[in-house]
């Protein structure tokens, strides 16, 4: 990245796909520029550290490679489903482990202040979510899969929450 730049880099946690958007902005009152998003996948059939360590990997490469002022994560809401709850709390395990061994600092989010940001409204739908990410972003393809998305909006949030 170039001089002056700052760059947040969103994670949307979880076990099977973890979600990333980075945002590139710059000057006092950040703007974004630039941004790129994508996701992590990995495979039902591995065990679980060796889906943790495909994270770990990739998150570190995500990080080496755009080199982040800072990382804005979703927090963990306690889900009827224990087991996806756990997995989460897995993933994000590996993002702090990440962001600790990078001194990268790692703002906090739920879904709730990600929706309100976002979109003005706690309650909002996935596509009311990603409407408002495209309108904010000035992109008019598609931001898919709907981790990535998520992950472009917890940027967002950060931006509008704490910048």
């Amino acid at each position: 990245m170039s001089p002056g730049e700052i760059v947040i880099l969103g994670i949307d946690p979880g076990t099977a796909t973890t979600g990333y958007g980075v945002l590139v902005g710059s000057g006092g009152k950040f703007s974004p520029q630039k941004f790129f998003f994508g996701i992590i996948s990995t495979s039902k059939s591995d065990p679980p550290q060796e889906r943790l360590k495909k994270i770990y990997q990739d998150i570190m490469f995500l990080i080496e490679r755009y080199h982040p002022d800072e990382i804005a994560l979703e927090k963990v809401f306690f889900n009827k489903n224990i087991k996806t709850a756990l997995a989460v709390g897995e993933a994000r395990g590996v993002v702090l482990l990440c962001a600790a061994h990078k001194n990268v600092p790692v703002y906090e989010y739920t879904p709730l202040q990600v929706k309100q940001s976002v979109v003005g409204y706690g309650h909002a739908t996935k596509e009311q979510v990603q409407y408002m990410v495209r309108s904010i972003l000035r992109f008019s393809g598609q931001i898919t899969p709907d981790d990535a998305a998520d992950a472009l909006a917890i940027a967002l949030c950060h931006v509008f929450q704490y910048r």
